[in-house]
């Protein structure tokens, strides 16, 4: 009899464990994990310190466009930053938007942001233009700077609208270094362009600033200016995509050329079909023509990790164990791109990738 009743609690014992390990793997897709290496995603090792800062002022320097003084709540100096640095806004819904520091970098009181409103964007901008007023609170990262202003011999820029924005503290920079330097600065009416009397002041009277209001004169002659530029300068251009494409096709040589992107590389959705291998979690997936991994990973894992779905902030960014990577972000280092990917931008060239999940 003693033997029976072992037997049965051993049993029943077992069954308990089985449930148990059945309702984990349900609540987790994720359990029980192979040995593999810590995944990436979502472990904060590309991300700059996070800074509670208040609204201090609040402004509209053109139609359209909202400007922000952002300071720290207790008065404390922030951290220092260089022309070409952005922030990264997390907005009340959860957002993450980045916007171009415009201010002076020696003015370390306050950061000062400007943002123009796109009605048919997806709600960043919105958010911003109706819901940051003075006193409100927010939470941003950085600064981070991926559009730095190196030393060269003299300095083309081109900005259009919003654009201005990271270009202004390398124009102030460098007249103040005594440096060489025009600039091309287009966009729909004079009343719509920021920081245009300041802009039209620095280059008084001397023929280096070139405004080309579209509704005044449509669009600004890029390889005309271009041409008007030293061998060994450097070009600087922000703004909308066709403007930097333009640039781009019309540089002559030996100039080099720098570009701000704050959307996503062009041309992801037109790649085909392709399958992604989910390793820890023993699914293989298939990733359509026009959509993200990430949008594709999200319906099996609802929980992982994302934020600017745009290729800027690494917070999906996964290790790939097999498939070559298109890569199509804005931020991560060759080194890290032999093993790894930002999945909510980048897809595969060949038929199949495998990643840490």
């Amino acid at each position: 009899m003693p033997r029976t009743s072992s037997v049965v609690l051993a049993a029943g014992a077992a069954l308990l464990v089985r449930r148990t390990v059945r309702r984990r793997i349900a609540a987790s897709p994720l359990w029980p994990l192979p040995a593999l290496e810590t995944p990436v995603s979502g472990q904060g090792g590309r991300r700059a310190a996070s800074l509670r800062l208040t609204v201090a002022e609040r402004a509209v320097p053109a139609e359209g466009v909202a400007l922000l003084r952002l300071a720290s709540p207790t008065g404390a100096p922030l951290p220092a930053w260089r022309p070409g640095a952005h922030l990264d806004l997390l907005l009340p819904s959860g957002l993450v938007r980045q916007y171009s520091l415009c201010g002076d970098p020696a003015d370390r009181s306050a950061y000062t942001v400007a943002t123009r409103l796109i009605e048919d964007g997806r709600g960043g901008s919105r958010e911003v233009h109706e819901l940051l007023r003075e006193g409100t609170g927010l939470v941003v990262r950085g600064p981070r700077n991926r559009f730095p202003l190196t030393a060269a011999p003299s300095y083309a820029f081109v900005a259009g609208g919003i654009g201005i924005t990271p270009v202004l503290p390398m124009l102030r920079a460098v007249e103040a270094a005594g440096g060489a330097w025009r600039l091309l600065y287009g966009g729909r009416s004079r009343a719509s362009m920021p920081f245009l009397d300041e802009i039209e002041k620095l280059g008084a009277g001397d023929g280096r600033v070139t405004v080309v209001p579209g509704d005044e004169a449509g669009l600004p002659d890029v390889a005309a200016f271009l041409a008007g530029t030293d061998e060994g300068a450097a070009v600087y251009c922000c703004g909308p995509e066709p403007l930097m494409d333009a640039v781009a096709a019309a540089l002559p040589e030996g100039r080099a050329l720098h570009l701000e992107r704050f959307t996503p590389g062009a041309g992801t959705a037109q790649l085909g079909t392709f399958e992604v291998e989910l390793r820890r979690t023993g699914r293989t997936l298939t990733v359509p023509a026009g959509r993200s991994v990430l949008a594709t990973v999200r319906e099996e894992l609802p929980h992982l990790s994302y934020s600017c779905e745009q290729g800027f902030c690494g917070t999906c960014q996964q290790r790939v164990l097999e498939g070559e990577v298109d890569h199509q972000d804005e931020l991560l280092t060759d080194a890290e791109r032999e093993d790894s990917m930002l999945i909510c931008v980048s897809r595969c060239r060949g038929r199949k990738l495998v990643l840490d999940l």
